[in-house]
């Protein structure tokens, strides 16, 4: 089993990378059937150290994904399902302290077209977290959590 901070670091690739894939590939879809305003890939910087912030996502789904992969070996169920799971939890996280903190309404004002927007998108993301991380560890660890 790999130790620790190995599934910190391989937990934080699978993040990030599901960012890049899911979260932003959902984005586009959503973008192109007009439901969401904002392009994928999004370059403009954002508070508080102005990087891009396709950059400010992809850390924080790695650091979500860092906590998933230590978590990881508790889960009882398929690797989908928890990281399904860990789409649901950032998304609350984001309704009810991120938003807050960043003086906007919680739970996207309650509007359920925000609400259903941010579930559809972060709980992509949470799948991607599910099916990358299985995929970028030993096999033989694979294979004992299934």
């Amino acid at each position: 089993m790999p130790t620790a901070p190995m599934r910190l670091f391989l937990g934080f690739i699978a993040g990030a990378i599901a960012v890049l894939t899911f979260h932003q590939g959902m984005v586009a879809a959503l973008h192109a059937a007009g439901w969401v305003t904002s392009s994928p890939f999004r370059m403009t910087p954002v508070p508080p150290f102005h990087m891009p912030a396709i950059v400010s996502l992809s850390f924080w789904g790695g650091l979500y994904g860092a906590l998933y992969g230590l978590a990881m070996p508790r889960f009882r169920v398929p690797s989908w399902v928890s990281g399904l799971l860990l789409g649901l939890i950032a998304v609350l996280v984001g309704w009810f302290i991120v938003a807050p903190l960043k003086g906007n309404p919680i739970a996207g004002g309650w509007v359920p077209m925000n609400m259903l927007r941010s579930i559809v998108i972060n709980g992509f993301w949470g799948l991607g977290v599910g099916i990358v991380l299985p995929l970028l560890m030993p096999r033989s660890l694979v294979r004992a959590h299934s």
